[in-house]
This record gives C-alpha cells, structure tokens and sequence, in this order.
C-alpha cells in the first residue's frame, strides 16, 4: 500500500496545499468569523480541493476531510483503508496569525493511523510517520529521525497544553504526576508532534476533538515510538492498559479524551 513514491507525493502534496494557505494568510486581514467569505474559509476550502485532487491523482480510497465530512456512516462503516484529512488544523492559530497551523493528511487502516503528514506552512516544518518504519521531521530541507523521551526520575514534567486556559480536570490530572510540571504551549496537531520529538513528555487532551485533528498526527507520534491512548480516568492517566486511540468505529467522528505519551 506504501512505498517511497506514495510517501513523497504526500508530503509534496501538503506542501502545495500549504502554499494556497500561505496566498491567502500573507495578505492583510481583519479577524472574522468562520463565514462563507472569510479568509480563514477561503484558505480552508483552497487547501481541501488541492489534498483531495492530489490524493485521488494517486490514490483510489475514500477520503474524508473536515471540508467533506458529511460522509454517511453507513457508507463510512464500509471502508477498510481511507484517506483523513484536515485541511488547515488551528483555525485560532491562523486568524491570531501565530504561525501555529497546520495540514493534516493521514492514511488509516482498519482503524488505524498508519502513515501521516503533519505540515506547518509558516514554521516550514513537516512531521512524516510510517508505523513500522520510523518518524522524521524535515526543516527548511533537512531531514531528521525523531523519537519521543520517557520522563526520567528527578526531571520536570513537560506537559503540552493550551495558552488560553487550563480546566480543572488538566489541573487535577497535572497534581497527579509526581514532581514539577512545566506547561509547553502550542497550537493544532503540532501539540501531538511536540511529544513525538521529545520536545514534551505528555499531551492530555481533555477537551473535544475530531478525528482529523489527530489521524495525521498519531502516525507520526505511533511511528516515532510513542503511543496516543483513551483516558478513561483524568486522575490515573498513566495506566498501562490504556487502550490506543482508534478511527471510524462508530457514526460521531469526534474523539474521546486522549493523552500522547511514550
């Protein structure tokens, strides 16, 4: 299903896809709403018709992305292998014009994130996961392995959060960890990929999110050596029994809380 051929049209193809977003973000802008005429949609739109012209130039599987997510399940229900695709993940990130966003294009099989792209257009950084095969990162051209870094006794937790607020269960779940923790702000899928790299220990998302905020990026994160599981308890979240995040299993496409560890 994968070779090396497919992988690099993937990556080019969230690069052109960043490119649509990156005409529209580098004009001058005020903050609107998500309407039919904002910058934010027209970027959105424009990146979605480029992933989903690119993907079926090489590819015959579904695809469902946020922009075409009104998809059946009973249609959906049938598909073994399907492209996820998140378009321009960090709608916040883009209108705040932080640099935070990114596109998001993941490969799942038999609910599984199997390979993903994670692109930052303004960051000029790609995350690139093949479970089995390894994870890496490229910067302004350079490609680099990644691999996650177990927390280690005596070290500050590093714990990737939300600039904007904490809730009270990130509260509850960060006194549960033994030792300092130190919050590590960051926007989009990017949160996942920080974990990937060893740049933070955790990611506990106790908040809503759809699955393809994820996909993409869980493959980098499971390929990396690094694994994204279903908190069933806010206050035990280590658990070693966890069970791993997973795709298109039932009509909601949105996800249950998660934490990216190692």
């Amino acid at each position: 299903m994968l070779n090396e051929t497919l992988i690099q049209s993937i990556v080019d193809l969230s690069h052109q896809a960043g490119e649509k977003i990156m005409d529209i973000y580098q004009k001058d802008f005020a903050i609107y709403e998500k309407s039919d005429e904002s910058p934010l949609t027209e970027a959105d739109l424009a990146a979605h018709n480029c992933i989903v012209a690119g993907l079926k130039a090489v590819s015959d599987l579904p695809i469902l992305s946020e922009e075409s997510a009104d998809i059946s399940w009973q249609e959906r229900s049938s598909w073994q292998s399907y492209w996820l695709v998140d378009p321009l993940d960090g709608t916040k990130e883009f209108i705040k014009k932080n640099g935070e966003f990114t596109v998001n294009i993941a490969l799942i099989d038999k609910g599984v994130p199997i390979f993903g792209v994670v692109f930052a257009p303004v960051l000029e950084q790609t995350y690139v996961g093949v479970v089995g095969q390894g994870a890496y990162k490229i910067t302004s051209g350079e490609k680099v392995a990644i691999s996650p870094k177990k927390h280690s006794k005596g070290d500050t937790w590093k714990i990737v959060g939300s600039r904007s607020h904490q809730s009270p269960e990130i509260q509850a779940l960060l006194e549960s960890l033994p030792g300092n923790t130190e919050l590590v702000a960051m926007g989009s899928s990017l949160k996942l990929c920080l974990v990937s790299e060893g740049a933070a220990h955790l990611y506990p998302r106790l908040g809503p999110t759809s699955e393809w905020d994820t996909g993409a990026a869980q493959a980098v994160v499971e390929a990396a050596g690094g694994k994204v599981t279903i908190i069933e308890d806010a206050k035990d979240p280590l658990r070693e029994d966890a069970s791993p995040l997973r795709y298109n299993q039932k009509d909601s496409v949105l996800n249950p809380f998660f934490l990216v560890s190692c």
